[in-house]
């Protein structure tokens, strides 16, 4: 009874782990679709202030209050009590540290948004994929290989080609100006989300070293907490408050639909924070990244048929690029886990099979659990 009981539960972890992972990509996806779609929407519709766009990118964290408290176990009440002052002060470095570069990066983030279209924006966040391997490589010990490294230079390409992107209709110097600015700025918060990301998992190994829904919550609410703080001082001091109230009386689609584009826009960016944050933990920030570059097509086609963006050729192509290397990519994760079938099912012996898969380096399939693995490691250890 003990022996059945002891297979069946990492089954039933496994199949939590999956419905997790579907959860968390569908917030990913979603969240940042929508969340781009509406930040393009209040600058098509009259609006004008850098920081109100950052703010909404984090100041809807209180929405994930109810998830706090109704996560806190008695165990998890029990852990904080123990858990000694030297990590509390790591913990609270990194909420600091991590939520003014999150302020700087949205910022940088809404610049990009404010001068470029949709489209462009999005396939140049294509390249945080990326920087985010750059930055895996060295402080996550991701390993590349040539599948990979096509993946990186197709996404390299894929933005180097929007740089010779101009709209026919912007084609004085000012435009031209706005758009550099744009290309930089969103380019800079791509690698600044990378670096972010290989930092959060860093901080999950190290620091956190829980995996649970309260540890995502924590992460999210903390550091967008700090992050607000940030912006709001910034908001204040640039005095882009005192003409809030001009702006929404000015804005095209009504006062009614400026605070509906801000309130949803804050929702989903908290959303997309959340699936964010859990890949990272589930998996690794690689592959937080990839489901990321997932939705890549999913914004411009909204962008296209809801708010009459232009899909040029030359986007088309960028596009195009994008997805290759983003199947580039996972084609080396297949290719992963069919060598980790073949070594857990090989004739060479458990012990074999052990010292192979502590040699094995792949990148986020690490963190998968497999019902037959772990049945096999089980079976294994007992022979040994």
């Amino acid at each position: 009874m003990n022996k059945t009981s002891s297979i069946l539960f990492p089954c039933l972890r496994q199949y939590k782990w999956w419905i997790q992972m579907i959860i968390y990509s569908f917030f990913v996806i979603a969240g940042q679709s929508i969340g781009t779609l509406l930040g393009r929407l209040y600058f098509n519709n009259g609006g004008e202030s850098e920081w109100m766009a950052t703010l909404v990118q984090v100041v809807g964290f209180p929405i994930l209050f109810p998830f706090l408290w109704t996560t806190t176990a008695k165990n998890d009440q029990i852990t904080e009590t123990n858990t000694p002052n030297s990590k509390k002060k790591h913990l609270a470095s990194f909420y600091v540290a991590i939520g003014i570069f999150n302020a700087a990066d949205c910022m940088l983030y809404s610049i990009g948004i404010q001068y470029l279209p949709v489209t462009t924006y999005t396939l140049i966040c294509a390249s945080q994929l990326a920087f985010n391997a750059i930055f895996s490589y060295f402080l996550n010990k991701q390993k590349f290989t040539p599948y990979i490294v096509n993946s990186l230079v197709l996404l390299t390409i894929s933005s180097v080609l929007l740089v010779f992107q101009t709209d026919p209709g912007d084609s004085n110097k000012a435009s031209r100006k706005k758009y550099a600015v744009g290309f930089l700025c969103t380019l800079a918060a791509s690698a600044g989300y990378a670096l972010m990301l290989s930092l959060t998992q860093i901080a999950f190994r190290k620091i956190i070293k829980k995996e649970t829904i309260r540890a995502v919550v924590d992460v999210t609410v903390y550091q967008n907490l700090v992050a607000t703080s940030v912006i709001l001082v910034g908001l204040f001091a640039s005095g882009d408050w005192k003409r809030m109230s001009k702006e929404m009386r000015g804005y095209e689609s009504g006062q009614v639909s400026y605070v509906m584009n801000l309130f949803w826009t804050a929702v989903s960016w908290q959303v997309f924070s959340v699936g964010c944050v859990g890949l990272i933990f589930k998996v690794s920030s690689l592959f937080s990244n990839v489901i990321s570059i997932l939705g890549l097509p999913v914004a411009p086609i909204l962008a296209v048929i809801f708010i009459s963006d232009k899909l040029t050729g030359l986007k088309a192509v960028a596009m195009l690029l994008a997805v290759w290397g983003f199947v580039s990519y996972m084609y080396q994760h297949y290719l992963d886990d069919l060598k980790m079938k073949e070594i857990h099912t090989s004739p060479t012996g458990p012990k074999t099979m052990l010292n192979h898969e502590a040699q094995l380096s792949i990148s986020s399939y690490h963190s998968i659990p497999s019902c037959h693995n772990i049945i096999y490691l089980i079976r294994a250890r007992q022979l040994i």
